[in-house]
């Protein structure tokens, strides 16, 4: 299937923008002492990586808000500008940018610390209705969702959106936060987004199911994706290495593989898969071909270190 002709229009991401702090390390971590690691640091945030992404698939237009510290801020645009995202970054006079230190075991998977720092402290006072205009599509990272001011901007930004017609999607980003924060206050605050894009675990904590329920397999995913899309239009859950599958209407519609790849870092993965969906669904494609998309894309970042391409 060929998408059809580009959408006229841009795609807004609001969201973070962090310093990533990438730890690769191929023996067990030592406590105590020293463990061996090949360290990088290198521009990330969920939010730019999937803009980045999007940029990098063809989207024609990709824009960015976030709020980021001044020891930083102008590091983080001028890579955003070179990744071919037009940003709007935000200096906050409090708060350092956020930073993430990454550490990546053998498997290639990934545990993160994180310091949210300005991120987070993106507020309704950071809106302005001409942020949307000429924008075809809204995409709220969900670390959004996860503090009480940048939870606020959120929810201004999509209402904002529905009042013109423009379709939002949100990626629930993070299953500890996601966890703590409570699925349910977590569903009713995207109430009114078309599209969802959890990773499985994520898809299970919202479904009300335990994360660890994900190891029974594909079916156990299944229905909890088909039960979130009785909630929201569009459901796309990410699997890893098993693909992705699409959810609408409280069933499942469609399953996609995976592109095989040789991992080396899983950081960035989902924000590769959910920027090359967007970008492919702004030129017309179905949910399908669009997964597809966001599948290569995501075998592309695991392939390389860090999250953006």
């Amino acid at each position: 299937m060929t998408p059809a002709p580009a959408a006229s229009g841009a795609l807004l991401v609001v969201g973070d923008v962090v310093t990533d702090v990438v730890a690769v390390h191929t023996r067990p971590l030592a406590p105590g002492t020293d463990t061996p690691a090949r360290i990088r640091t290198l521009p990330g945030g969920a939010g730019a990586n999937a803009a980045c992404w999007a940029a990098h698939a063809g989207a024609a237009e990709v824009r960015l808000l976030a709020r980021v510290g001044g020891d930083s801020a102008r590091w983080h645009e001028q890579a955003l500008l070179d990744a071919g995202v037009r940003p709007t970054l935000l200096i906050d006079p409090a708060e350092p940018t956020g930073t993430v230190v990454a550490l990546v075991g053998q498997d290639a998977e990934r545990t993160f610390l994180t310091d949210s720092g300005a991120s987070l402290r993106l507020s309704p006072a950071d809106w302005a209705p001409g942020l949307l205009d000429g924008v075809a599509h809204l995409h709220l990272s969900g670390y959004l969702f996860f503090a009480d001011s940048s939870r606020e901007l959120a929810l201004v930004a999509l209402r904002a959106a529905r009042a013109r017609g423009i379709s939002v999607s949100v990626d629930p980003a993070s299953a500890g936060f996601l966890a703590a924060l409570g699925p349910e206050r977590f569903l009713a605050a995207v109430a009114g987004v078309g599209v969802l894009l959890p990773n499985e675990d994520e898809a299970l904590l919202l479904a009300g199911a335990e994360p660890a329920a994900g190891s029974c397999g594909a079916s156990g995913v299944a229905r909890a994706a088909a039960e979130l899309s009785r909630r929201v239009p569009l459901v796309v859950v990410t699997r890893g290495r098993a693909g992705a599958l699409i959810a609408e209407g409280g069933r499942v519609t469609a399953e996609v593989a995976a592109e095989s790849a040789g991992a080396v870092d899983s950081t960035g993965a989902g924000d590769a898969f959910t920027g090359a969906f967007l970008a492919a669904r702004l030129a017309g494609a179905g949910s399908a071909w669009a997964a597809g998309a966001g599948c290569r894309a995501a075998a592309l970042a695991v392939a390389r270190l860090g999250g953006r391409p």
